[in-house]
């Protein structure tokens, strides 16, 4: 079989990897992979936006399967027009993309259907969302761009300065394009956060092992958001309670929701949920693999991913086993310092093949080019450190002494991917 995987992160490095370990895969294509994924797929240069540049590679490279990863290209519909091509897809439709690219559809549906959330407010002028906050007067407040922002699209206000400064850079100033056209102002949740990634094909449901994503840039949860600086998996904080009131109050509603919306989702769909005192709720839905989640899930997937993928395409995913290894794993993401503001990209990078030796690690490439032989950094986020262990701080232990193996200038990781979960078990 020739697969077509459109993106070129670390997200989408870690699914050609798995992709790979089926024996009836010949060649994958990466559009645009990077310099790390040309090691394991042909990387063609063809943005994954390029809708009609993608098509027309599609075509004339007799591409028997695509899997549409990015957000951006699955709300322009590429998964839709593929399909329409005659090759099986492994990605939402448009419609059912919504559930991420508009987060006032998200947030209306949940209303909607009764699926725990926070409470919110839809504005569409800033002076309105203001006279709102005002009139709340209760700190921290939440406000949301509505479109795609690359996962930077959310500004936690912890004062009226801050969210008047928040609402202006969204709406006025519109930092994040067109996503600002619309804002939600929301509660503030507080309690532990799980990132679910599930398989779906819009009847049966079935979770992954659950994990934790580290969004500050710096220690202790400090600095900037970011996309994400390192996972573990799995959640301590998701028990078999929890995962239980997920799958009757959140996970299932949804589906049936979607599919009563004329909207059934058919893909990955990712859950961002937070356990208050008042039971789980969702914080956001994504319509694709997370990332770096999808870097610590998927090393422990033991049923093969392409099998899943055409089961959910096919909407045969109740006949079909997903299981998972009962280990622990950790990724560590390498940054370019300054990330996530100024950084420089063109360095040189070493090391990845003395980490990869170890037993049980894996480094997936995000940011990075290959140029006259030379491996280099190009963008935020370069490497995703994962190493595999029975328990949780055998994998820390792992992927930390795997990351100082590598080096590139002023590279910059956080030293406490998994602390926090350690804590939660009094480790």
């Amino acid at each position: 079989m020739n697969l077509l995987v459109i993106g070129g992160g670390g997200r989408e490095h870690a699914i050609i990897k798995k992709l790979r370990e089926n024996k009836q895969v010949k060649k994958i294509y990466a559009l645009p992979g990077n310099g790390g994924i040309g090691e394991d797929a042909q990387c063609v240069p063809i943005k994954a936006t390029d809708v009609e540049g993608v098509l027309e590679f599609a075509k004339s490279h007799k591409v028997d399967f695509a899997a549409v990863i990015p957000d951006d290209p699955l709300a322009l519909g590429l998964a839709d027009k593929l399909r329409e091509m005659g090759i099986p897809t492994f990605g939402p439709t448009a419609q059912a993309a919504e559930i991420e690219s508009s987060k006032v559809f998200a947030k209306n549906l949940m209303q909607k259907y009764h699926i725990p959330t926070a409470d919110y407010q839809v504005f569409d002028q800033a002076e309105k969302a203001m006279e709102y906050i005002t009139q709340k007067n209760k700190y921290p407040v939440v406000i949301k761009a509505d479109g795609l922002a690359l996962g930077k699209g959310v500004i936690i206000a912890q004062n009226p300065q801050a969210a008047k400064e928040a609402v202006e850079a969204i709406m006025n100033e519109k930092i994040f394009g067109k996503s600002g056209d619309h804002v939600i102002v929301e509660e503030f949740l507080q309690g532990p956060e799980v990132s679910v990634l599930s398989f779906t094909d819009g009847e049966t449901l079935r979770p992954m092992v659950t994990s934790m994503d580290h969004k500050r840039a710096y220690d202790g949860d400090e600095g900037p958001n970011t996309g994400g600086m390192g996972a573990v998996a799995p959640n301590p904080y998701y028990t078999k309670e929890v995962a239980e009131r997920c799958m009757e109050e959140i996970f299932l509603p949804t589906i049936r929701a979607m599919k009563q919306e004329g909207r059934p989702f058919q893909g990955c769909l990712y859950f961002g949920l937070m356990l208050t005192e008042d039971g789980p709720k969702v914080i956001e839905y994504n319509c694709r693999f997370g990332d770096p989640e999808t870097q610590v899930v998927l090393p422990l997937l033991k049923t093969d991913l392409l099998t899943i993928f055409q089961a959910v395409m096919e909407g045969k995913l109740s006949e079909q086993k997903v299981e998972f290894l009962d280990k622990a794993a950790c990724c560590v993401i390498l940054a370019s310092g300054g990330y996530p503001k100024n950084y420089y990209t063109g360095l040189p990078i070493s090391g990845i093949g003395d980490a990869e030796q170890m037993e049980d690690v894996s480094v997936y490439h995000a940011g990075t080019k290959m140029e006259d032989g030379k491996l280099l950094t190009a963008g935020g986020r370069v490497l995703g450190v994962t190493a595999l262990a029975n328990d949780l701080p055998g994998a820390m232990e792992k992927a930390y002494e795997a990351a100082g193996k590598i080096h590139f200038d002023n590279m910059h990781y956080r030293r406490d991917i998994g602390r926090r979960a350690l804590s939660m078990r009094g480790e």
